[in-house]
C-alpha cells in the first residue's frame, strides 16, 4: 500500500500543477485532436486532461521506483 501511495501522492500533485499551467496557456476550446475540434464541455476537457496528466506522472513516478530496486531485489525476484 505504501508503494502505491508513493506513486499515485507526488503524481497527483505534479498533475495538478501541470493542468493549471497548460490550461492557463490553452484554452479548451482551442483543443485540436487528429486534425478535428474538440467539441467537449469545459468542465470535461479539464476532467480529461487532468486524468491524462496523472496518468503520465504516475508513470514517471512508477519509473523512479522501480529503478530505485537494489540488486539484492532483483536477483531475489528472479530467482523466486
Amino acid at each position: 500500500m505504501m508503494k502505491l501511495i508513493q506513486v499515485l501522492w507526488p503524481s497527483f500533485l505534479v498533475a495538478g500543477i501541470a493542468e493549471v499551467v497548460f490550461f492557463t496557456v490553452i484554452a479548451p476550446q482551442e483543443l485540436y485532436l487528429f486534425g478535428q475540434p474538440v467539441y467537449f464541455s469545459p468542465i470535461a476537457t479539464y476532467s480529461i486532461g487532468f486524468f491524462g496528466f496523472w496518468l503520465v506522472c504516475a508513470g514517471s513516478s512508477l519509473m523512479t521506483l522501480f529503478f530505485q530496486r537494489t540488486s539484492a531485489e532483483i536477483n531475489q525476484s528472479a530467482s523466486d
